[in-house]
């Protein structure tokens, strides 16, 4: 029994085909779970990785120099090694295609100096850093001359293209709007209301809904591409993380936290990406993040027609993800 499920708002498809598949299991790991004492990303190896750009120690930020790399630090932000954008990228052109420089920048956030860290085992005190650490580069970067964007996601284990298996996040600042960005704004405009805040008052109650806080609403939306798809809502309509308070960040390192357990108890080292979508300038826009497991490979129908199969129905992906809560 299948069905072609539409997105909330715009004109995309996903097909929720049961039959397909029984409960996925995570790929088993070759030598992912091996600490390794070269990781550069552990405390006392600061030294392996460029200078940092913001380092976090004992409610002070920091920054590395040359001559001296800040040790015994909370949280650490480095450019990173192999960056898809760069501030110094040379000029030039090319009269045959439209084309940009790749100016932008391109950021490691290390949320923990220790290697066996996981974002479902920190602390309030360690979320709430860590949230307000993603508020602040993000504004940090958004503030740069010509960038229009700034991407902030996670990477976790090999299939979501994590090269480290050291907890970490990425930011990527770019010069455009992206086009998923762009496909949502042009698709909310011709709307009389925010899509968003009717996801959240349809679903609150549900038999989507994982799990809310104060602030936060966690759903496996009705439009899931991958099995266990789940999306954080604030229940207030807010555009961007440069809105939060302190205890809204915490709000929301509680849900990320609570999504990434259910996750990692359902099937144990699952890999994932969590993508935070949300637009400083634009406040009809509704922030909201994302978190799409791999459970499977995108593979030739997917990528012919950009319509994705998914084995797992959302209402029943709450069920397992709430089995052992």
């Amino acid at each position: 029994m299948s069905e072609i499920r539409k997105h909330y708002f715009l004109e995309e498809h996903c097909i929720i085909a049961s039959n397909r598949g029984k409960r996925p299991s995570a790929p088993k790991a070759c030598d992912e779970g091996k600490i390794s004492s070269s990781c550069v990303f552990c405390h006392g190896n600061e030294d392996q990785t460029p200078p940092a750009t913001a380092v976090y120690k004992n409610a002070e930020v920091l920054k590395d120099t040359d001559e001296r790399r800040i040790t015994d630090w909370d949280v650490r932000c480095i450019p990173n090694l192999y960056p898809a954008l760069s501030p110094d990228a040379p000029e030039f052109d090319n009269a045959s295609f439209e084309v940009k420089t790749g100016y932008g920048f391109h950021e490691v956030i290390v949320e923990s100096p220790l290697h066996k860290s996981r974002m479902n085992l920190f602390t309030d005190n360690e979320l709430l850093l860590l949230m307000q650490v993603y508020r602040d580069r993000v504004m940090y970067y958004q503030s740069k001359e010509d960038i229009r964007y700034v991407s902030l996601f996670k990477n976790w284990g090999k299939k979501a293209g994590a090269s480290l298996e050291h907890t970490h996040t990425q930011l990527i600042a770019v010069p455009i709007i992206p086009p998923t960005i762009t496909k949502e704004r042009k698709a909310m405009e011709e709307l009389e209301n925010c899509p968003y805040c009717k996801i959240v008052e349809k679903e609150t109650g549900k038999e989507r809904k994982v799990y809310e806080n104060a602030d936060f609403i966690l759903i496996a939306p009705y439009f899931s591409r991958v099995p266990y798809e789940t999306w954080i809502l604030p229940k207030k309509h807010v555009n961007h993380i440069s809105a939060f308070s302190d205890e809204m960040l915490l709000s929301l390192g509680d849900c990320i936290r609570t999504a990434v357990s259910f996750l990692d108890r359902t099937i144990p080292e699952l890999a994932y990406n969590y993508m935070f979508f949300q637009i400083e300038h634009d406040l009809s826009y509704h922030f909201n993040i994302r978190i799409a497991p791999v459970t499977s490979i995108e593979a030739g129908f997917e990528k012919n027609t950009e319509i994705y199969i998914n084995s797992m129905p959302p209402e029943i992906a709450v069920e397992y993800l709430l089995e052992k809560a």
